[in-house]
């Protein structure tokens, strides 16, 4: 019996595909999973049989990822599940900033009492006149999954576009159009680029990016989208491009006190990940994910802890180790398994950064006995048996 925690909402589309075996109703104290969307976790217990977390989305800003580490706790997400959703706000938050639909909207909304509305409209609407996309250069600042797919939808809208990613795979650049033009100076997309949108990750490098430097460099009436976080925006900073008619339009998918309510900043109330099919896809990633970890100790979109796939296991037994990425670890795990007189008829080992992953099948059951020798050894933090 496998225990599963919800800490948000979670899609019963996901939760669904838990079979038999799985207690969907566990207390969070007694959790081998929890599922979780944006519940902040930075100050909660982890207990010791808690082995995976799995974050419904992308961002996992609201999880301890080195205190999971530390304590053998993989810790998932969901990188491409919400992509779609994200992309198509990403391309209604360039309509808006180019086209003052909300602007006439509102006025409609103000003189819907007008008996002659048809009339005044015809000479009220050119206040809220706007610019098409078109023929407009944009950057796209991050080419994941997220990205690429806004940058191919603005080349179908007929926009010249530039995409910055040092970090961008062979395979990810086989899903761009070839329209997009892959650039290795981020400060080109600053003074080239009419409109800009972020899709990175929140991290010391990135918090602040586009700062004052970079607002320096854009031309004036520049457009900014930020779907990804608020921090990687310096937002004092924007108001003064704002104000000095650097930036003309900044929209954002993050309400804080800094934005909200200001002229010429358009601000959702983290929305882009909200659409019913978006919620589905990530909850349908995470369970899968966790249930290929907890049944087979494979593990697919770990932020934590490396990939590791060794299917499903053939083998009399199977033993996962969670143990820190040093040298001779390895040789002391397997020489547990030879005093014990167990025969390894196949083994993986990963490592990522300071943490690495082994499982090893096995020709004979494994025992509680060989868990304690394993935990034993140096350097391991955590042993579970699969089979």
């Amino acid at each position: 019996m496998f225990n599963i925690h919800c800490l948000n909402n979670i899609s019963e589309e996901g939760l669904k595909l838990l079979p038999e075996g799985y207690n969907r109703e566990a207390s969070y104290e007694e959790s081998h999973a929890v599922l979780v969307r944006s519940a902040k976790m930075h100050e909660m217990e982890l207990g010791e049989e808690l082995h995976a977390i799995a974050r419904a989305g992308a961002g996992v800003n609201n999880i301890p990822l080195d205190k999971c580490a530390e304590k053998g706790i993989i810790v998932f997400n969901t990188p491409g599940a919400n992509a779609n959703a994200v992309k198509e706000q990403v391309l209604a938050a360039m309509l808006l900033a180019s086209r003052d639909l909300i602007g006439g909207a509102k006025w409609v909304e103000e003189n819907a009492s007008d008996p002659d509305i048809a009339k005044t409209a015809e000479k009220a609407k050119k206040a809220f006149g706007g610019k098409e996309l078109k023929g407009k250069k944009l950057g796209v600042i991050g080419l994941g999954a997220i990205g690429r797919l806004v940058a191919n939808a603005c080349v179908e809208l007929g926009m010249e576009v530039l995409g910055y990613d040092p970090y961008l795979s062979v395979s990810a650049a086989w899903n761009i159009s070839r329209k997009v033009r892959h650039i290795s100076n981020l400060e080109d997309i600053y003074k080239e680029c009419d409109y800009m949108t972020i899709h990175v990750p929140a991290l010391d490098s990135t918090k602040g990016m586009v700062g004052k430097e970079a607002f320096a460099m854009m031309k004036p009436g520049a457009v900014i989208i930020n779907c990804a976080r608020d921090v990687l925006v310096d937002e004092e900073e924007l108001l003064k491009a704002i104000e000095d008619g650097i930036v003309s339009k900044y929209v954002t998918d993050f309400a804080n006190p800094t934005v909200a309510g200001k002229e010429n900043i358009i601000v959702f109330p983290h929305l882009g990940a909200s659409t019913q099919e978006a919620e589905e896809n990530c909850a349908v990633m995470a369970v899968e994910e966790v249930r290929d970890f907890l049944e087979n100790g494979n593990i697919r979109n770990s932020v934590n802890y490396p990939a590791c796939d060794m299917g499903v296991c053939q083998a009399k037994g199977r033993i996962a180790v969670c143990h820190k990425n040093v040298p001779n670890t390895i040789s002391h795990i397997t020489a547990v398994m030879g005093d014990a007189g167990v025969n390894i008829c196949d083994m993986t080992n990963k490592s990522k950064d300071d943490y690495a992953y082994t499982m090893l099948d096995l020709e004979a059951p494994s025992s509680d006995e060989l868990v304690k020798k394993l935990e034993a050894v140096e350097g391991v933090i955590k042993v579970r048996i699969i089979k």
